[in-house]
């Protein structure tokens, strides 16, 4: 635990691999109408939307140890991931702001279960999509096998 950039590299899949296995799961239960299958598949979004907080948090720790041992190349990736991440961070913590008040609302008024369900599905989908892209530009600061492009300056504001 005393390696933050370590912690990072192996929790981040939680907020991406785990929360698209809690989507499928959403939307399987939403599709066979099953109330506690639903509220699974809720609670385990925002459970796993909240993992995004630690990998954000492991991740800003080990910021500058991993720019001491890149490559030049590698950290203009690092300052694009870290602003990518600092971007969409938030739309993990509505997510998981979302499936929380599905399930509270759920709980008062059961007919709301379905429809605060898709909203929690696609607020999911578009963290996952959001995730994928701030993977993308993280796994080539230190793996050039993975460098097809330039990275785009942080400045210019050009991607998401």
């Amino acid at each position: 635990m005393g390696r933050p950039e370590y912690v990072h590299v192996v929790i981040n899949h939680f907020p991406l691999e785990g929360l698209l296995v809690a989507v499928l799961a959403l939307a399987v239960a939403l599709v066979a109408r099953e109330r506690k299958a639903i509220l699974i598949g809720v609670a385990l979004v925002g459970l796993l939307a909240l993992s995004a907080w630690p990998v954000y948090y492991y991740g800003q720790a080990g910021f500058d140890r991993v720019m001491s041992i890149a490559d030049e190349k590698g950290d203009a990736f690092l300052d694009q991931h870290k602003e990518l991440a600092e971007r969409w961070i938030a739309l993990y913590f509505v997510t998981a702001g979302a499936a929380a008040l599905g399930l509270a609302l759920a709980w008062k008024w059961p007919k709301t279960l379905e429809l605060y369900s898709l909203l929690v599905l696609v607020l999911a989908a578009a963290a996952l999509t959001a995730g994928v892209l701030i993977a993308r530009v993280g796994g080539k600061i230190r793996h050039r096998e993975f460098r097809s492009q330039r990275p785009i300056p942080v400045q210019s504001g050009r991607y998401l």
